[in-house]
């Protein structure tokens, strides 16, 4: 295998394990502050177990994500020398001042932990906001430095003159980066509410149908579901956004090889790219036009257009397009349901095998979207490691050794992933009683 083939797998399979810490690190802060928040106005006991536990699950997070994030620091370094060598006065800041939002986040997440008797009810509520902030904070300004990569304004200027780049505004001015960053941030509630759903659903089918779990399961569910809804509309305009600025992630994304007016939206299919097909997709006249440019005979460029040395992996692209559309189509329809039966048929109705099992099947759709999104957002920028400027092949280090350095981070993951699964369910037994 090529450093090439070798860094991006690597890549590939640190970040995607990452997402999933980091994702439940920014949205499991906000269900122990809206459940704490339930308390306050509440004084309902049920509500402070479930901050309580909420709040371990969230310190437990927090700490693998730490150790995850520090590998996926040095990678970047080791994988990546010169992307770095000749980014990294732009994106360093972002990284750095991610770096304080983890500080503060961890500093107001001890309080928050060891404060239950020692701050007062208004305090200690207060310190789970900073947490769930900074927390969103930090997966924020990650997010600056990769839509600095989708969109690298200001390129040209660090090439002759990187003294002069004005970089808060590169960063943090780029058009690309709200909306990617409101976009992702969303995701990361839509998964955590939906995976906690499902973990108390998995409860319920096993006997535990208490006021407590129903409570923790709507509580997730409701959060999972607003953040669901919101998801369509920042999808929407983040696929305008890379209609203008990236067409060829859209061509690739939506399988559009001919650049025509009038373009349809595909709804599944499989690319033929030798043959410049697909099949087995449904199409809808002018609905590629009209989602991307709001006019039914707006042209669209297809893939044709580009040099073929530029395009990205189709088939990839597409069917990640295609699972995170799916996936995002699913949830909010079953908890709909779920909570029509709640509130129509009554609370027996709700815990039948049926909704349960439905509630089951959806707990792992958010992060599969979340993962089919980042694919699509990476895969799709390919060849480029920062979009038009530098391309992977030449971003990749030169360096021996990368099947080592592969080995050891497969495993580092693995015993992350492991120690995290055993800690969690060490935590569920030592609750028991109350959650």
């Amino acid at each position: 295998m090529t450093n090439l083939i070798l860094a991006r797998t690597q890549m590939a399979y640190s970040l995607g394990f990452h997402m999933i810490f980091a994702a439940l690190g920014v949205g499991m802060p906000l269900l122990m502050l809206l459940a704490e928040g339930l308390w306050l106005k509440t004084r309902q006991e049920r509500y402070l177990k479930l901050a309580k536990t909420w709040a371990k699950a969230t310190g437990v997070l927090f700490a693998i994500g730490a150790v995850s994030g520090t590998a996926l620091s040095f990678e970047m370094g080791l994988l990546w020398p010169r992307f770095m060598a000749f980014a990294g006065a732009t994106i360093g800041p972002a990284f750095a001042l991610e770096g304080f939002a983890f500080f503060l986040e961890a500093i107001f997440l001890g309080l928050y932990l060891y404060g239950w008797e020692r701050l007062s009810p208004l305090a200690h509520w207060l310190c789970g906001g900073v947490v769930a902030i900074a927390g969103a904070a930090s997966s924020a300004l990650v997010v600056a430095s990769n839509g600095w990569m989708q969109n690298p304004i200001g390129a040209d200027l660090l090439r002759t003159n990187p003294a002069a780049m004005d970089v808060v505004g590169v960063l943090f001015r780029n058009p690309a980066w709200p909306i990617m960053t409101v976009h992702s941030t969303i995701s990361t509630y839509a998964a955590t509410g939906f995976a906690v759903a499902g973990i108390y659903a998995w409860g319920a089918l096993r006997g535990r149908t208490d006021a407590l779990r129903l409570t923790a399961l709507k509580l997730a569910l409701a959060v999972g579901v607003l953040a669901a809804l919101v998801m369509p509309v920042t999808g929407d305009a983040s696929a305008k956004a890379v209609a203008v600025r990236q067409p060829s992630k859209l061509a690739a994304m939506e399988s559009q090889f001919a650049t025509e007016r009038r373009a349809p939206l595909r709804i599944g299919g499989i690319p033929d790219v030798a043959n410049r097909k697909v099949y087995l997709s449904v199409e809808i006249p002018g609905g590629l036009s009209w989602l991307s440019f709001g006019d039914r005979n707006a042209e669209v460029k297809g893939l044709e257009a580009i040099p073929r040395a530029d395009w990205p992996n189709v088939p990839v692209t597409h069917i990640a397009f295609q699972v995170m559309v799916a996936a995002g189509t699913v949830m909010p329809v079953v908890a709909f349901w779920y909570f029509w039966l709640l509130v129509k048929r009554g609370r027996e109705s709700a815990l039948r095998p049926w909704p349960l099992r439905a509630l089951l099947v959806t707990a792992p759709l958010g992060f599969v979207a979340l993962e089919a999104g980042w694919v699509v957002t990476e895969v799709g920028r390919q060849p480029w490691m920062i979009y038009q400027v530098m391309r992977t092949a030449d971003a990749v280090t030169p360096a021996a050794g990368l099947p080592w350095a592969f080995a050891a981070f497969l495993t580092l993951y693995a015993l992350l992933g492991t120690v995290l699964v055993l800690l969690l369910n060490r935590l569920r037994h030592a609750s028991e009683g109350g959650t």
